[in-house]
């Protein structure tokens, strides 16, 4: 099978394993439910739960373990992106090529169901102790530690908050400062999601600490390429508007460097992380190739 099939269906497969942790729609609180749910099946790549199970499967995980995780890592994702398009943030109106959730459901059910999205991540990331057995129940633990530090004020909020400042405050950013924003606010959850796969298979702190630095890589050249689609590509390819950077004055790689040394920085990081994971000594052509595909994606 080719990249390309072998990535639909790995795909397919993961979508079918995190919309099964989907809450059903009833109740008083059922438009917030809704709203949650519109936001997460929007669609997307799947990146990090696929990640996340590429990596299970990468040191010898079997069953089930990970799912609860895969789905938790992708509506963590998604609160951040439904909060992230609000007027008050980037004030985006389309994602993925439909309306922000925002604009569909009122900005007050979008928060509600950024918070909600949450908070049921973690619901959902805690049933993994319910199909764990007595040597995997510290590896659950494990894993929620280090879900809860790359989503929090240490990960994604952190990156996040400097971000923001930035816009709202004008607060002048070098390259240290772009740096952390992309680890923190884009690296983080890739991070999480190769650790806790790894964490989750018995792999050990040498290995799981190589999983991380792949996806600080990974991440970071992810965040370039997406700054540089955000110049060079449309809306109708992206799915969302482009020269929102220009537009709310956003300080990245490629304003600071210019192109060309945007796109070396790029190449660098994503050629170091392949050597790291080829470095493990183990069979992980398509996690390579799946890599290589991210960060020189066109859309």
């Amino acid at each position: 099978m080719n990249f390309k099939d072998n990535l639909t269906q790995k795909t397919t497969e993961t979508e079918a394993v995190i919309k099964a942790y989907l809450p059903a729609e009833e109740g008083y609180q059922k438009t917030v439910l809704e709203a949650m749910n519109y936001s997460f099946l929007v669609g997307g790549k799947r990146l990090r739960p696929l990640l996340m199970k590429e990596s299970f499967a990468l040191f010898g995980g079997e069953g089930d373990l990970c799912n609860p995780f895969m789905a938790a890592i992708e509506m963590i994702h998604t609160y951040s992106l439904v909060h992230d398009d609000l007027p008050e943030m980037d004030n985006d109106e389309l994602r993925r090529g439909m309306p922000t959730t925002h604009v569909k459901y009122g900005v007050d059910m979008a928060v509600l169901a950024g918070d909600g999205l949450l908070n049921y991540a973690f619901e959902t990331a805690l049933q993994a102790f319910d199909v764990a057995g007595e040597k995997e129940f510290s590896r659950v633990v494990h894993a929620m530690k280090v879900l809860a530090r790359k989503a929090g004020v240490y990960g994604m909020i952190g990156g996040q908050t400097l971000d923001v400042e930035a816009e709202k405050k004008g607060i002048g950013l070098g390259l240290p400062e772009v740096s952390f924003i992309d680890e923190h606010k884009t690296a983080a959850l890739l991070q999480a999601s190769l650790m806790i796969g790894a964490i989750l298979a018995g792999a050990g702190e040498e290995e799981v600490h190589a999983m991380e630095t792949i996806g600080y890589n990974v991440g970071v050249a992810f965040q370039i390429q997406d700054d540089i689609l955000d110049i060079t590509s449309s809306t109708e390819v992206l799915g969302k508007p482009v020269g929102s950077d220009e537009k709310n004055s956003k300080v990245t790689y490629v304003s600071l460097m210019g192109m060309e040394a945007a796109e070396e920085k790029q190449k660098s990081l994503s050629d170091e992380a392949v050597t790291l994971l080829r470095g493990l000594g183990k069979e992980a052509s398509f996690m390579e190739e799946l890599i290589l595909s991210l960060v020189h994606r066109k859309m």
